[in-house]
Formats: C-alpha cells, structure tokens, sequence
C-alpha cells in the first residue's frame, strides 16, 4: 500500500446539521463501508473520540463537537459498484435536479431504491458511488422497482426532516402516468377502496382490496388519452400505501400494463408483442416546498424512450 492510500487519522468537527444525533448513528452514516460492529469496537477502545475524550455509543453530538478518528483499514469490496459503474454512469444522465441540499432523479424502472431482500446494490448505493464526497445521502421517499420516474435524495439532515414532515402534512404531489387495459371512463376520478398487505406463504407480498381490515386508501384519476383496448391515465395518490396505484387500477377492471403481480395475462401479452418490456408506470412528477429556499418546485421526468415509442404505436381513440 502506498503512504498516499494509508489510512489517516480524521478530524471532523460537528455542525449544526449533525448536532443532536447519536454517535453511532453518525459514524455509519460517515464512515461507509465499515460495519456496525467495528464502529462499537472503536469507541470502546477509545480509538474514536470527542474532543479528545472517550465517549458511549449513545452520546449525542453537539454543535462544534471535533470527532478524532484513528486509521480505519476497511478490506473494500468494491466489487458490487464496478460490476455496475455502467448503471452508476448512466445516473449521473437521469439527475433532474441538484443542490446542496437534495438531489431529484429519474430512476430508471427495473433498480430497487436500495440494496436488500436478495439485491446488494440499489439506486441509493449508485448515488452514494457517484457522490463519494456527499456526507449523506439518504431516500426521502421509495419507489417499486419496477416504476420509474422523481425519487428524492436528502443531501443534509434538515432537509430530510424537512420533506418528511412536508410529506406527513400532504404538502408533497406526485403525479404518475400509467397505461391501463380498456376504457378508462372520465367520470372515474377517484378510487377510495382500503388496501391491506397479505404476504403469501412462497414469502411473496401482494396487496388486496379488503373494505373491513384494510386502511383507508384515496388515488384521484384522470384521463390523459385513450387508445384501442387501453387508456393513458395520470394518478395522484392522496394516501401512500403500497402498490396503491396498481391495486386500485386493477380493482377497476383496468389493471396497468405489463404489472407482474396484479396484471391481466392478456393485455400484457398484447403489450409485450408491441415492445412492452417492463410496468407502465412512471411517477411523471413531483411538487414540493424547497426545505431552504421556501420556493415551491416542480420537477418532472420525462417517460423514458421505450414507453413513448409504445404509445406512438397505439391507435388513439376519442
């Protein structure tokens, strides 16, 4: 290893962003790639330190706090980014908007949000391979796989809270466009069956329409064109429940095109045939108050080329 690669002593001083939360939380966030438990070793021995003085676990940070870390050497494996540095460069291409305090991009369908249940490596862990230097990088909200379209990354710890209260007061729109089977009719314009999650015994999660037990659920409609055999409609979802949009087109009799689980065989196969390789469902855009600025943003993703050249092919309809 040369003397440029060796591992250094750090020295982090505290800011007003990190004041207020546990070290251990901190040093995760911080020190990527170093597993939970060396982190608890670290402060037991004293190698990780608040000014100058050893500390537990659960310390809270304080504002100009300065964190003295001794060499950390981290057998990195690299290997789960470079076998995707393709989709990491890819990335940088679907950022739609940038600043010091978040990130908006359009995440392409078929990547998880991040890394779990069988996958390493998500849009998250790609941003974070893109962004070596961002000290945190963390989802405000969460897509399906295999929807595309405005996902929100917090940059700093504020705007995170930030979004999320704005989210918990329904102050955050998301509109998304989806191709549905048949003839979606204008005077459907809102969908309000409850939707409760059953996980099957293959370990599978499927959510059903269920009136008594399920929770209240509310998507607004509206017609954007129709074709033959399918319909173009943009959703907003007042409530955020999983696969809401897809359940709620299906209960209709108007399941989303190419939806694995809650699809009609088919309309998929009709789609497919036409190009169709992945769920027609894009979260086309969002709208929200900037967590500094105070300004109120709109950012929209536009539909990846595939899916246009999918309704170009479709015979319109009045």
């Amino acid at each position: 290893m040369t003397e440029s690669n060796k591992p250094q002593v750090r020295f982090i001083t505290v800011d007003s962003e990190d004041a207020g939360q546990r070290i251990d939380n901190f040093l995760l966030k911080t020190l990527k790639g170093v597993p939970k438990s060396m982190i608890y070793k670290l402060l037991r021995k004293g190698e990780i330190r608040v000014n100058k003085k050893r500390c537990k676990p659960e310390y809270k940070l304080v504002n100009e706090d300065i964190l003295r870390i001794a060499p950390i050497r981290v057998s990195e494996n690299t290997n789960t980014v470079s076998t995707q540095l393709n989709v990491v460069a890819n990335l940088e291409k679907q950022i739609l908007f940038e600043d010091d305090r978040l990130i908006v991009i359009n995440k392409p369908s078929g990547m998880a949000v991040h890394g779990g249940s069988g996958l390493s490596f998500g849009l998250i862990e790609a941003l974070r391979a893109l962004r070596p230097e961002a000290r945190m990088l963390e989802l405000v909200h969460r897509l399906d796989r295999d929807t595309s379209g405005c996902l929100v990354v917090a940059k700093k710890r504020s705007a995170l809270r930030n979004l999320h209260e704005q989210l918990r007061n329904k102050k955050v729109q998301k509109f998304y466009h989806a191709l549905v089977k048949g003839r979606w009719s204008a005077k459907l314009t809102k969908v309000t069956e409850s939707l409760k999650k059953n996980d099957l015994k293959s370990g599978e999660r499927v959510v059903i329409v269920d009136n008594i037990n399920g929770k209240e659920s509310e998507t607004r409609y509206k017609v954007l064109q129709h074709f033959q055999g399918a319909t173009l409609v943009r959703a907003f979802p007042v409530t955020g429940r999983t696969h809401q949009i897809r359940v709620h087109c299906q209960c209709k009799g108007h399941p989303i095109a190419s939806d694995a689980k809650y699809g009609h065989p088919d309309f998929d196969a009709d789609m497919k045939a036409k190009g169709l390789k992945r769920l027609f469902l894009h979260a086309a855009s969002i709208e929200f108050t900037h967590p500094l600025t105070e300004q109120r943003l709109k950012i929209e993703a536009p539909l990846e080329p595939s899916l246009e050249k999918l309704l170009k092919q479709l015979k319109q309809e009045q």
